[in-house]
């Protein structure tokens, strides 16, 4: 058999693996892996002491998040409307977000805090893509701990960390080898 056929006979090949590990991902998300991601959320969170709220977003199917969010509040921060009036500008906490992709593997993200009105909100950040399989609790685990980690520097935000940020003249000035 000439070998371009057999290398194309390959290609198809794989392709329809793939093809079936898709219909393999999506079945375990709806049988088990949704269930499995509500309950350990649930545990971790029960058992750390975080208070957060766990939702089934399931407005598209095979496209369904799991989202352990840590709710809104206000700011702490308004807008003065009137001189009795005031309007609270909304802080939405973060979430961590397990999400079905379009292929049926699972993508974990941190949707950071962010205050309705002051500034705009950051992209999410990805942690991994999972085959179902894969997650197991010690990667729930460590999901959520980088999802504190992450927020808690959002809250805790300043510029120590980000080197060469002097204000005013330090910044240009250097003393003259004469004085």
């Amino acid at each position: 058999m000439d070998p371009q056929i057999l290398k194309l006979k390959r290609k198809v090949k794989q392709y329809k693996e793939v093809l079936q590990n898709t219909r393999n991902y999506r079945q375990d998300w709806q049988e088990s892996l949704k269930a499995k991601i509500i309950t350990t959320l649930e545990a971790i969170t029960k058992d750390v002491g975080l208070e957060a709220k766990i939702e089934e977003r399931a407005d598209m199917e095979n496209l369904e998040a799991i989202i352990l969010s840590l709710g809104n509040s206000k700011s702490g921060m308004y807008q003065t409307v009137e001189s009795d009036i005031k309007r609270h500008l909304i802080k939405h906490n973060g979430s961590l977000v397990y999400q079905q992709l379009f292929n049926g593997k699972v993508i974990v993200l941190i949707q950071y805090p962010f205050i309705e009105g002051y500034g705009k909100p950051q992209p999410p950040k990805n942690i991994a893509i999972y085959r179902p399989e894969e997650l197991t609790e010690p990667f729930f685990i460590r999901h959520v701990e980088e999802f504190v980690n992450t927020i808690t520097h959002w809250e805790d935000y300043d510029d120590d960390e980000q080197p060469n940020n002097k204000i005013g003249f330090q910044m240009s000035y250097s003393p003259s080898l004469e004085e």
